[in-house]
């Protein structure tokens, strides 16, 4: 079972739609900075990934209920 990197899917998901760094942050309330550190996290808190999930209109709840269903 490979470990979910979920701050990479969540990077890989914001450059899919085309969407900045500086664009995350502002609806996040943070800094940019956080957002770069966050792409590099395996995990994240349940409420934030449930914002950023909203934001993004991606559910990435979804990559760990798929680890298991297998």
């Amino acid at each position: 079972m490979s470990e979910v990197i979920i701050g990479k899917v969540i990077e890989e998901e914001l450059r899919r739609q085309e969407r900045t760094v500086v664009w995350l942050s502002r609806r996040l309330s943070c800094n940019r900075t956080n957002v770069y550190k966050l792409f590099n996290r395996s995990s994240i808190d349940a409420e934030l990934l449930l914002r950023i999930s909203n934001i993004l209109n991606t559910n990435f709840f979804s990559y760990y209920t798929n680890r298991l269903e297998n």
